[in-house]
């Protein structure tokens, strides 16, 4: 049998893998194809073109999803109730109609016979029009990357933070002329926990912004600028996670953001989300994903910060392998799989380097067609900012020998502060000279065949193959109660925002996921460049 890449993996293992990962993911998927949430009904609006907040802040969708849930219920989607509504006036948009919703005023119903009909076509027209918006955008960044150049991988990675959007844009610019190629808005801490979306410009977040259109449309804005500027372009990314996963992924699509994380298990286990209700909206979410273009990174390098990288190596593969399932069948393609994975072995353990170096190389080759995410040391990093910078270093060269494709910098004040301005401008310049002198290097590493780094990795997807046979038979939601991804254990009807999912009744309609059901994203994408051709 002809080798499998450097590692000469057995194939019919990685077959078997992806079988096993396919089977456990299929309970979960149909759960997400037979249920809806709040911020599933939420986000068709928002695709509809509904935004805005009353003067407490509170989003017009959220006034206008309750006061149809507490009148005619979920189970048969919001488009019926809402688009009734809006035929039999008099309200001249969803706006209005919201306005009304919160005085108390609006008044709902389930349609039948021709009623039903015009509300359907009705909400039909408003859903084709924003997923079109989504489409526009899309070729947007298809024309600008063909005018202005893609830069090569691996994409440096730059994560950007003070809580004020006016503060981030400038220091995003100069991220970018110093050499980053995808800038992240962290969100402020705590939003994944907030059950809508704020709106506006925002100034104060805790340790990052929130995630807001119009923070999505400055930020955007001002990277074009600065891609024209240096003649490559510059990615955003911010965070599709908790109780409005659904809701972010539309802005994003509607404000062309390159990539979002986006990973319900991050959500589940770091934040105590409901594990129903965050599976269900990851669905929605990277539908909507695979229609704007996104790259998704998902978040297994979150699972080493809790449990040990050696002895927990083969639970980030099995994670990897389910997620690049999970998009699959939501319509990402392999280009839109940016699966995470991080350099979280301790380096007191002998031969730390060579052991990463493995698992690097294994992940590269189980996943050749997907962007990886690699992420650099945090849990190991200490008030030795010395030793910080060369464990950094030591990083940016697995990334480079292994061929990931996004490495976000490390810092090597981690563990001391947030970082400075200037601790930046250090990483940066650390994974540049690690990036060029190293170039090509990926082309030479070979590890040795039946040395320690293929027995490693051929170990570790062993393990991994264990463990799938396990999670296909007790199932996925059970895995994750007894704590098998990050040690931590989240019970299926534990964690919040389980109130805020519902079985779709028969008839159930939501002409958004009507459309991203029945269309090939990728097909449409091509209509829509004719057209503007």
């Amino acid at each position: 049998m002809a080798p499998q890449g450097k590692l000469d993996l057995d194939p019919a293992l990685v077959r078997r893998a992806r079988a096993l990962a396919a089977r456990a993911a299929e309970p979960v998927i149909e759960m997400a194809r037979t249920h809806t949430t709040v911020s599933v009904e939420r986000a068709l609006l928002r695709i509809a073109g509904l935004s805005g907040a009353d003067a407490d802040g509170r989003p017009w969708v959220n006034h206008l999803a309750d006061a149809v849930r507490a009148q005619t219920g979920l189970e048969h989607g919001i488009a019926l109730p809402v688009w009734d509504a809006l035929l039999r006036g008099p309200y001249p948009d969803l706006t209005e109609l919201a306005r009304d919703a919160a005085r108390g005023r609006a008044r709902f119903r389930l349609p039948e016979g021709t009623d039903a009909r015009d509300a359907r076509a009705a909400a039909r027209d408003a859903a084709r029009a924003g997923i079109a918006r989504i489409d526009r955008r899309r070729a947007e960044r298809d024309r600008m990357l063909a005018s202005i150049g893609d830069p090569p991988h691996p994409w440096i990675y730059l994560i950007v933070a003070t809580g004020d959007i006016h503060e981030d844009i400038p220091q995003a610019q100069a991220a970018a002329r110093e050499g980053a190629d995808v800038v992240a808005v962290i969100r402020s801490t705590g939003q994944s926990l907030l059950d809508f979306v704020p709106e506006g410009a925002t100034r104060e977040g805790y340790a990052g912004t929130y995630a807001t259109q119009e923070n999505f449309r400055l930020m955007r804005a001002a990277l074009d600028d600065v891609s024209r500027e240096l003649g490559r372009y510059v990615r955003l990314t911010n965070y599709a996670s908790g109780l409005c996963m659904p809701e972010i992924a539309a802005l994003a699509g509607l404000e062309r953001l390159d990539m979002m994380l986006n990973d319900c298990m991050y959500g589940i286990i770091f934040r105590d989300i409901n594990p129903r209700r965050t599976f269900i909206d990851q669905r929605f979410s990277r539908q909507v994903h695979a229609r704007a273009g996104i790259v998704v990174n998902t978040g297994e390098d979150n699972y080493l910060t809790t449990a040990d990288a050696v002895e927990a190596a083969h639970t980030v593969i099995v994670s990897q392998l389910l997620n690049e399932r999970f998009g699959h069948e939501a319509g990402l393609t392999d280009a839109q799989l940016g699966l995470g994975h991080a350099f979280e072995i301790d380096p007191a353990v002998p031969g730390s380097f060579r052991l990463e170096l493995a698992h690097a190389q294994l992940v590269r080759e189980l996943f050749p067609g997907a962007p990886l995410k690699y992420m650099p040391p945090t849990k190991h990093m200490t008030g030795n900012i010395f030793a910080g910078y060369l464990l950094d270093a030591f990083f940016n060269l697995a990334g480079v020998m292994t061929g990931q494709s996004i490495i976000l910098i490390g810092m090597m004040t981690e563990g001391i502060h947030t970082p400075w301005l200037s601790d930046r401008d250090l990483a940066l310049e650390n994974v540049r000279y690690v990036r060029d002198a190293c170039a090509g290097l990926a082309e030479d590493f070979a590890p040795r065949p039946g040395g320690m780094i293929a027995e490693r990795a051929r170990r570790v997807l062993g393990e991994s193959v264990e463990l799938l046979e396990r999670v296909e038979r007790d199932g996925l939601l059970t895995a994750i109660a007894d704590g098998t991804f990050g040690v931590t254990r989240r019970p299926p009807d534990g964690g919040k925002g389980l109130d805020g999912v519902v079985p779709r009744a028969e008839g159930y309609f939501n002409p958004a996921i009507e459309i991203l059901d029945t269309e090939d994203p990728h097909a449409a994408q091509a209509a829509d460049q004719e057209v503007t051709a």
